[in-house]
């Protein structure tokens, strides 16, 4: 009796082990951004803006933006009350960094425009409308920082 009681207790604390070692998985959060954003273009292409991004953690983090890039583009623009959504992500500071930019865009007064760019495994699709013109192709970077 006392033998299967002890292959009992060692079988128990073998898999409480093992339950304790095992790696625990990380879920992904879904964080949203709500932005600004204003800029121009005359074969180089830049802007600047400001947002915020809150995840359904809880977590909240202001933040600035700035695009870079270039190609055959000409305009001026800006987005007011952008929304942009994540995915990949697994703490709030995933959404920072640089994201990779390819874009094709016409627009005149009022225009509107969507994007997805990736970082790694976070993506982020953007929308947003504005106002402006702009008419061109553009490659870059579209960088989120912690305000």
């Amino acid at each position: 009796m006392r033998i299967l009681t002890a292959n009992i207790l060692c079988a128990g604390l073998l898999l409480v082990g093992s339950l304790v070692a095992m790696p625990v998985q990380a879920r992904d959060i879904s964080c949203q951004m709500r932005y600004n954003l204003k800029g121009w273009s005359l074969f180089y292409q830049t802007a600047r803006g400001t947002g915020v991004v809150t995840c359904d953690n809880g977590q909240s983090l202001r933040v600035s933006i700035e695009t870079k890039g270039g190609g055959l583009t000409i305009g001026k623009s800006e987005i007011t009350n952008g929304r942009g959504r994540f995915a990949g992500v697994r703490d709030i500071r995933d959404v920072l960094g640089a994201y990779a930019t390819a874009d094709v865009h016409a627009g005149v007064v009022k225009s509107s425009a969507a994007q997805v760019l990736v970082k790694g495994n976070v993506t982020l699709a953007l929308a947003g409308t504005g106002r402006g013109w702009d008419l061109g192709i553009a490659f870059g970077k579209f960088v989120i920082k912690a305000d």
